[in-house]
């Protein structure tokens, strides 16, 4: 079940992943700041001391992670432009260093036990999304889908 990971434009990337979970778990581990702060960290060594979720439309959200080896930090923050309950969520996104604003559009599906993700990411532009690329974001997110997938099943 690992991360599939596509550019279907010139401004998007989307990820793809599926978890042997509910949907409504998988849901609250993207809402819940206290399931969020569990998985969410990319690679081993990054803490989220900062996760602030408001989950309304207009309501903000704030995520800060941390490198525990040297203490260095970044962060992400944005607004919930759209919430429809277990299925999607759209937010802008910005995050710290980069230029610009991304939209994000998370959806969730379940079939047979199995909740499909499917984040699309727009950038805005070419040069924005292939700078985004190249930190090698996907690698991380697959570091926390890991995660995730063993919080689902300490919970199942």
């Amino acid at each position: 079940m690992a991360v599939e990971v596509t550019l279907p434009s010139d401004r998007e990337v989307r990820v793809k992943r599926a978890f042997k979970a509910p949907r409504t778990l998988v849901w609250d581990a993207h809402t819940k700041p206290e399931l969020v702060k569990q998985w969410l960290t990319g690679p081993p060594g990054w803490s989220m001391p900062v996760c602030e979720i408001d989950l309304r439309v207009g309501g903000a959200y704030r995520y800060r992670w941390r490198n525990e080896a040297d203490g260095s930090e970044f962060g992400s923050s944005g607004i919930h432009r759209e919430v429809a309950l277990l299925e999607r969520i759209v937010t802008s996104e910005r995050m710290e260093g980069f230029q610009g604003e991304a939209v994000n559009t998370l959806v969730l599906s379940e079939a047979n036990g199995v909740t499909t993700l499917v984040l699309t990411m727009d950038f805005g532009s070419k040069e924005a999304r292939d700078g985004a690329v190249a930190t090698g974001m996907t690698d991380g997110m697959e570091m926390s889908y890991q995660r995730l997938d063993a919080l689902a099943a300490g919970r199942a």
